[in-house]
């Protein structure tokens, strides 16, 4: 008897044990150098990101840049907040899926907001390296007459690590039109 409650316990609270896979973490803080090679023209500039894991597999994360065009010098920022679950899929693979709010705001009098959701996997490879690949749509609001088209994109991204906690990131997103936007930076994970 008192095995069978001590089986049934674990078998309970099997749901709740699982978490993100060996080597990987959701807590992260990170600083970037950031890219954008689009039709319309390019832009660089600064960006910050981060994530925190809640509950054995949810996080919330935050992304914001701030790039200035080669044409006119205009200031666009862009920023999106959001939640993801992320389930271990093998010892060092998750599965990630993500949902968020986008804001584009090229300070021109036209601001757009949005969503995006994204899904893929992210794996370890020991204890120096990660790589992830993420394929996504984003879509923005019409406003002041204009629409701008939803587009499905694709996101590569590498991490190299340092120590436990420091390293550099790398960030590539690809959309449908060509446009390109990297991203380059430390990130500090805990």
């Amino acid at each position: 008897m008192k095995t069978s409650l001590i089986a049934l316990a674990l078998a309970a609270a099997l749901p709740f044990g699982a978490s993100a896979a060996e080597g990987l973490s959701y807590n992260y803080a990170e600083g970037d150098y950031v890219k954008t090679d689009a039709d319309g023209g390019k832009a660089d500039g600064w960006g910050v990101k981060g994530s925190y894991g809640f509950l054995p597999n949810f996080h919330a994360f935050g992304e914001f840049n701030q790039q200035k065009t080669d044409i006119g010098d205009f200031k666009i920022d862009q920023w999106r907040v959001g939640v993801g679950y992320n389930q271990a899929i093998a010892t060092s693979t998750d599965f990630v899926g993500r949902v968020a709010y986008n804001k584009f705001d090229p300070k021109e009098g036209l601001d757009f907001n949005g969503y995006s959701a994204e899904a893929g996997i992210r794996t370890a490879f020991g204890q120096h390296a990660e790589v992830y690949a993420m394929a996504g749509y984003e879509d923005y609001s019409k406003k002041h007459g204009i629409n701008p088209d939803g587009a499905f994109y694709g996101r590569l991204g590498g991490q190299v690590k340092l120590n436990q906690n420091w390293g550099i990131n790398g960030d590539i997103k690809m959309d449908r039109h060509g446009d390109k936007e990297w991203s380059v930076g430390p990130r500090f994970s805990w």
